[in-house]
């Protein structure tokens, strides 16, 4: 008789990346996994965009990074249009614009 070759059983989705993490980690992601909503994510979005503009403000490829990763965040959360979304990011944009130009008038430019 052959021997039969003994498979893994199929790793269960919400196992995947646990495999990856260190015990501390995978404690983090248990209470992570209790948390509903966008509400957090975009909280700390916003604190670490206003952190970025007051002491980079001249980096504006990554502060418009953030703003597009904040304006996902909301359009998620309030399931925005693509137009409504493209809006927002647009208004945002033109704030971040203004800012910089009183911030740093002569040596602000759009990258």
């Amino acid at each position: 008789m052959a021997p039969t070759k003994r498979s893994k059983p199929p790793v269960k989705p919400q196992e995947f990346y646990e495999e990856a993490l260190s015990q501390a980690e995978r404690v983090r992601l248990s209470r992570a996994k209790q948390i509903q909503g966008l509400d957090e994510e975009i909280a700390l979005l916003r604190v670490r965009l206003s952190r970025l503009a007051e002491e980079q403000p001249e980096n504006l490829e990554l502060l418009i990074k953030g703003i597009g990763m904040l304006v996902r965040a909301v359009s998620a959360k309030y399931k925005l249009s693509h137009q409504a979304e493209d809006d927002l990011y647009q208004s945002l944009l033109g704030v971040l614009k203004g800012v910089g130009n009183v911030l740093l008038p002569e040596g602000f430019h759009e990258g």
